[in-house]
């Protein structure tokens, strides 16, 4: 087992439980959710026709779902904490996504809409020479009280 592996668990363990951050804001415009159509070959007139979009209970054109899960790496890293200990990150070799444990589309996000996130830390469990960490990340649309998102992200750090 890594020593630098262990120190990182300790310190990681001092704030498990909390939120570790708010990210920045990024508005969702009709050429982000048309990029991700075409990426992704899901053209459904929900996401990307407006006009057409005006007759659903919405009025406008929606993100994919997949859309706002895929942007957790963005959203994520803006959501760092303001002094995180250094020391966590001492010896890191090299960080892996996991995977989800649970993932829940609350709200859709409609196009011109805001959204950032919110990372708590919710487990932290030593494996071997890697730390993994449960994140509750929750993707808040301004000026809505129900989230887009909720989702609980699998990551791991492999230590030296």
């Amino acid at each position: 087992m890594s020593e630098n592996a262990e120190k990182a668990f300790a310190l990681f363990r001092e704030v498990e439980g909390k939120e570790t951050a708010t990210g920045e804001w990024m508005e969702i415009n009709q050429d982000i959710i048309d990029q991700f159509a075409d990426v992704t070959l899901d053209h459904q007139f929900i996401h990307v026709d407006p006009e057409k979009a005006k007759a659903t209970p919405f009025g406008t054109t929606i993100a994919h779902g997949f859309l706002t899960l895929s942007l957790l790496t963005h959203l994520g890293a803006s959501a760092n904490p303001e002094n995180p200990d250094p020391k966590r990150f001492e010896g890191i070799v090299m960080g892996v996504n996991y995977g989800f444990e649970k993932v829940r589309f609350v709200s859709p996000v409609k196009v011109g809409s805001r959204i950032r996130a919110h990372s708590l830390l919710s487990k932290v469990e030593l494996k071997g020479n890697a730390i993994q960490q449960t994140r509750t990340m929750t993707i808040e649309i301004d000026g809505q009280d129900k989230p887009a998102l909720v989702a609980d992200w699998l990551t791991r750090a492999v230590y030296a």
